[in-house]
């Protein structure tokens, strides 16, 4: 496994201190604050997804460097469309919450 990269760690820091923002604002009814801290949270969500993507592809050239062209073009394409999915499944989920399906 390689080691965190600097998105999966701003993202952790991003979705901390989001909940913090969020719990703060909530607590003293500045609904400006708790939402800026739950845009946080997510924003460091993304982040940490976006470290594991690039983790991932990092780890994937150190174990397979002579792979063979077709195999490597399968996982990236398998990387591609799993991207797709997510990014599908947040539209669905945001169209849900805001009911603009």
């Amino acid at each position: 496994m390689s080691v965190p990269t600097d998105s999966t760690i701003k993202g952790n820091v991003n979705e901390a201190t989001g909940n913090v923002k969020q719990g703060v604002g909530e607590a003293t009814g500045n609904q400006k604050l708790a939402n800026e801290g739950a845009a946080d949270q997510v924003k460091g969500k993304m982040q940490e997804a976006w470290g594991s993507v690039k983790e991932g592809f990092s780890d994937m050239k150190a174990q397979h460097e002579a792979k063979a062209p077709g195999e490597a073009h399968d996982f990236r394409e398998g990387v591609t469309e799993t991207a797709d999915k997510v990014k599908n499944s947040i539209k669905e989920g945001m169209a849900h919450l805001t009911h603009k399906e």
